[in-house]
């Protein structure tokens, strides 16, 4: 895992030596020797280089070293190079059997062994669970997977904080093998440090078999986040991945009734007939559905993948109430009971929460419902499930003559809003179990459609 170096305030230093370094290391960037065309075909590649980076992390690609690529250069990392969405590495290399062993040769000074052997055990066990892998230690001779914390490969660690692990796909001899840089201060569950668990279970991915992904919260992410290993759950773009290569985990019949764990959150169902969601906003092109603790993500290419709300949004609430972007100043707004978060990306914006008297909103409102903001106007309706007040964001302040009930905007639209987003000219106001689809301008109805229309089912 990797940060960027900070080498001078110069933009040319970090240009051609941590850029150069990153992209070298994670996007395949290659040396040129024809001096005669090297310096102008060494741009043009890091261009081209950097627009691939851009596009993996899902920013705007403009070949340029703006912010939000530099902030991505800083978090540590896995030392694996990139690739897209789920993926395998190369000629889908994969163990032949399902019956694998594993040895820690030696340990890191921050833990005790106790909690390094617990962590391993652990991180295997997050792959053994949807699949049909075995994993079984062994303290002599050679396992499938050597885990050690000082190795003699030729891809030699980086020192505090830049690259923090790095594993091989399966194959003879270092195939499947896992290291992890003892200059790092790994961690048992402390958010002091790197959880050594969550690193583990990363790279073990890749001792499988499995590449990087470019879906934001997989474990499979290339960047570290912390999660409390007591509240992880393996993301659907991680078991996809996984099962491609070994199929699902076997489970045997049994007439023991086993009892559902009430501290495990149930992973709610796109297809429920009777599913309500919480919340749906865009967010830079992608559309995400909220239900409980987890949301939707769907993809321009209308693919879907299902998540924690955590693994994206580190300090935002569980059971949101209602969110919206605000695309103009690039944020994301998140609502539950009195307060309201906002996010830039991934990142709580400084100040927040806030309460609902920031928008102006009465005392006596107590919840939004559903929110929804209009580009081209730069108003953000703001539904309390029967009404709806209009803010303005440009001015900052409330509409005039509002609340007004939302069947006098919204004709045909009786019940009470639950959720709402707009895509393609169409505004979708959610109510129960059904969406109600209206021309965004017009405002006329048009159709009525089940809540779970846009999601995979």
């Amino acid at each position: 895992w990797f940060v960027l170096k900070e080498a001078g305030n110069p933009v040319i230093t970090v240009l051609s030596v941590s850029l150069m370094h990153y992209l070298k290391s994670f996007y395949n960037l290659t040396d040129l020797t024809d001096e005669t065309t090297a310096v102008r075909r060494e741009a043009s590649q890091m261009t081209e280089k950097l627009k691939e980076m851009q596009k993996f992390f899902g920013f705007k690609v403009t070949g340029k070293l703006d912010k939000e690529t530099m902030e991505m250069m800083k978090k540590p990392r896995c030392g694996v190079p990139d690739v897209a969405a789920y993926s395998t590495f190369k000629g889908k290399p994969k163990w032949q059997t399902n019956k694998l062993t594993y040895r820690i040769v030696n340990y890191t000074p921050d833990m005790s062994v106790a909690e390094v052997d617990t962590s391993m055990e652990k991180a295997l066990q997050v792959w053994a669970k949807v699949t049909p892998l075995k994993f079984t230690r062994i303290n002599r001779g050679t396992a499938d997977i050597m885990i050690s914390f000082d190795h003699g490969d030729a891809y030699p660690f980086d020192g505090p904080e830049g690259t923090l692990a790095h594993a091989f796909a399966p194959s003879p001899a270092i195939g499947g093998d896992a290291h992890f840089d003892d200059d790092e201060f790994f961690t048992f569950r402390s958010s002091r440090g790197f959880v050594l668990f969550l690193v583990a279970a990363h790279e073990f991915g890749h001792s499988l078999g499995l590449s990087h992904s470019n879906v934001r919260g997989a474990l499979m992410f290339p960047t570290y986040s912390f999660t409390s290993p007591d509240r992880f759950s393996l993301p659907s773009d991680d078991i996809r991945g996984i099962q491609s290569l070994y199929g699902k985990h076997m489970i045997l019949k049994s007439t023991t009734l086993i009892q559902p764990d009430p501290n495990v959150p149930t992973t709610p169902n796109a297809c429920d007939p009777n599913l309500i969601l919480d919340a749906v906003t865009t967010l830079r092109g992608e559309t995400m559905f909220f239900k409980d603790s987890f949301f939707w993500r769907r993809s321009p290419s209308r693919s879907v993948t299902q998540l924690p709300i955590k693994s994206f949004w580190a300090s935002a609430p569980d059971n949101i109430d209602a969110a919206y972007e605000d695309p103009v100043q690039d944020k994301l707004f998140f609502f539950k009971g009195r307060q309201v978060w906002a996010f830039n990306g991934i990142s709580l914006v400084p100040g927040y929460p806030k309460t609902l008297s920031s928008f102006g909103l009465p005392s006596s409102v107590r919840k939004v419902s559903a929110a929804v903001h209009v580009r081209s106007s730069g108003k953000t309706l703001l539904f309390i499930d029967k009404v709806y007040y209009s803010y303005d964001a440009r001015a900052k302040k409330m509409d005039r003559g509002y609340p007004q009930r939302v069947e006098s905007g919204f004709s045909e639209m009786t019940g009470a809003v639950t959720a709402a987003h707009i895509s393609n000219g169409y505004i979708y106001l959610y109510s129960g179990t059904n969406v109600y689809e209206f021309g965004l301008y017009s405002k006329k109805y048009l159709r009525e459609l089940k809540n779970n229309f846009f999601l995979p089912c």
